[in-house]
């Protein structure tokens, strides 16, 4: 397949770049900074630099032409202000849900956050962006024209993964390592039978393969 990946240089999208390009797929990694690109290369990854703060759908688009899947995974990180949990975690999102519909791109992943929610109260900035979370994930959801699955993660750990999860509709909160939840996103590409399903993961013990094809009734 070849999957284009949304904020390419996140912790989680270089696991996965590695994971998909191990395995024989083409992926392309959409970043802001050059001199992130030879991170990519060397996950196996082809670097498209576009800040998708400040592009318009048609560019986002042309990246995404061609492509089977495509996953957002970008992210304000966790020193932004509220002002780019708007414009990364929600709009950013927004943008490549319609270029991917433009581009003709039906599946479609997006890792989302345990707790996020459109209706979530309050002024802190772990507030804002749980609210701009489930705002970008209402807004995919809405898409006829995509294939989309929703993820939403515990708390992200750097602890090595262990390919053993809980993946369910509501799993209750908890850890995972982002190895694991580089593995579930691989494995929910080949299961399009996830599609229109919104995801939480946190670790358990289910391997990956078997978690994911429970959910897709298989």
């Amino acid at each position: 397949m070849r999957i284009v990946i949304a904020g390419g240089h996140g912790q989680i999208a270089l696991r996965l770049e590695r994971l998909l390009a191990a395995r024989g797929d083409e992926v392309t990694g959409i970043i802001r900074r050059p001199e992130q690109g030879d991170d990519l290369r060397e996950a196996g990854a082809e670097p498209a630099l576009l800040d998708l703060e400040s592009a318009s759908v048609e560019e986002v688009a042309a990246v995404l032409r061609g492509a089977d899947a495509a996953v957002f995974a970008a992210g304000a990180g966790p020193g932004s202000g509220a002002a780019r949990k708007d414009t990364v975690d929600k709009s950013a999102a927004v943008l490549f849900a319609d270029a991917a519909v433009r581009a003709g791109v039906r599946r479609f992943v997006i890792v989302s956050s345990m707790g996020a929610d459109l209706g979530h109260e309050g002024d802190e900035i772990f507030d804002v962006y749980l609210r701009a979370k489930g705002e970008a994930d209402a807004y995919v959801s809405g898409l006829d024209a995509l294939e989309w699955t929703i993820l939403r993660p515990g708390a992200l750990t750097d602890d090595a993964g262990k390919g053993l999860v809980r993946l369910e509709a509501h799993t209750g909160r908890g850890p995972i390592p982002r190895d694991d939840v580089a593995a579930v996103l691989a494995e929910l590409l080949d299961t399009p039978a996830t599609a229109g399903l919104t995801l939480e993961l946190v670790s358990g013990a289910t391997p990956v393969s078997v978690a994911v094809k429970s959910v897709a009734g298989n």
